[in-house]
């Protein structure tokens, strides 16, 4: 695949002018993959937070060295938070940055409406409370489960049987805490309905409990989560009605209100959902092994069990868009080191 106009990395100013040239009708022609790359050699701060306010329907990404020194921290302000993606924040020295270009062109191209959708709601995250993040993100995901990415997807994979399970969550308590078990491990505990409305409802009872002063998620089996129970994607009707269910059991919103201390202890394959709540807790223990993946985008959509809110409060707006895009998978150090997880130590006995 041949690198789209909005892969050859752009002064800011240019990028600017063009951008404020652009008609809405321009934006399909001149950016077949919808990808603005800014080099950020002497870029200067006011043409970046120009170019960032007028909200271009781009995946704005930053290429080079940056205009400030704060731009490497996702918590800092800074010109370069106008922009999606700063490849000098999630690139370790070394790096092929053609190849990076390279990749993110090609996600973008492949999936742009999930793309831009992201980018967009990543943009709001900051602003919102995480309950409002969680609204903003599941109207964006019921909006891209009626695409035809995501048509294209489900086609493509066919039916697929749903694997029940008993008691999907089991609940033990130890003195003043509480664990929660994830107990799918056939299905590698992928997160299906029958196991979100079991720990919503464990979380509620846990909120209401006095006596109890931590929550502990754990996990059976080789894998914390695969994310998503796949057999149930694309089996909503009324998705209008999806995004009520989903906002009104939401297992990260109850993570949220739970009063007690949520310490979630990872190991394993943490996908999708699988790291999306866990994110949440108070504290996030990961085992050695852990293996962290956002693979939304390959179904023409987003993260939708809270990651867009729970991720980016850990590690900044513009490395989960880089999470999501490329679906680059994180080890346990990176994880550390972005804040992702709190420590790493051993998988605890279930």
């Amino acid at each position: 695949m041949t690198a789209t106009l909005g892969a050859q990395p752009l002064p800011a100013a240019t990028a600017l002018d063009l951008v404020r040239s652009l008609q809405p009708a321009d934006l399909a022609d001149l950016f077949p993959a919808p990808l603005l790359c800014v080099d950020l050699t002497d870029a200067h701060p006011d043409d970046l937070t120009a170019l960032a306010a007028r909200r271009p329907a781009l995946v704005l990404v930053g290429v080079g060295p940056g205009a400030d020194a704060s731009a490497g921290r996702p918590d800092a302000p800074g010109a370069a938070e106008a922009l999606d993606v700063l490849l000098p924040e999630v690139l370790r020295p070394g790096d092929d940055v053609p190849a990076a270009v390279a990749a993110l062109d090609r996600a973008v191209a492949d999936h742009p409406e999930a793309a831009v959708a992201l980018v967009g709601l990543l943009r709001m995250a900051p602003r919102l409370e995480p309950l409002d993040g969680l609204v903003a993100e599941s109207l964006a995901y019921s909006t891209l489960l009626a695409g035809g990415d995501f048509a294209r997807w489900l086609a493509a994979r066919g039916p697929r049987p749903h694997r029940d399970a008993d008691r999907p969550l089991l609940r033990r308590r130890d003195g003043d805490r509480l664990i929660l078990t994830f107990n799918r491990p056939e299905a590698r505990n992928a997160f299906d309905t029958f196991t979100r409305d079991a720990l919503v409802a464990a979380l509620r009872e846990a909120s209401a409990d006095a006596t109890l002063t931590e929550v502990a998620l754990t996990a059976n089996g080789p894998s914390f989560g695969a994310g998503g129970d796949l057999s149930q994607f694309g089996t909503a009707g009324d998705l209008a009605r999806a995004h009520l269910v989903r906002t009104g059991a939401s297992a990260g919103a109850e993570i949220v209100r739970c009063p007690h201390r949520v310490v979630a202890y990872l190991h394993g394959a943490c996908v999708g959902a699988g790291i999306e709540i866990p994110a949440f807790a108070d504290r996030v223990v990961a085992a050695p092994d852990v293996a962290i993946q956002l693979p939304e985008l390959a179904l023409g959509l987003v993260p939708g069990a809270g990651g867009t809110v729970s991720v980016t409060r850990r590690i900044g707006r513009r490395r989960t868009a880089w999470l999501v895009l490329t679906r680059t998978f994180l080890d346990a150090p990176t994880a550390l080191r972005w804040g992702l997880v709190d420590t790493i130590e051993d998988a605890p006995e279930s």
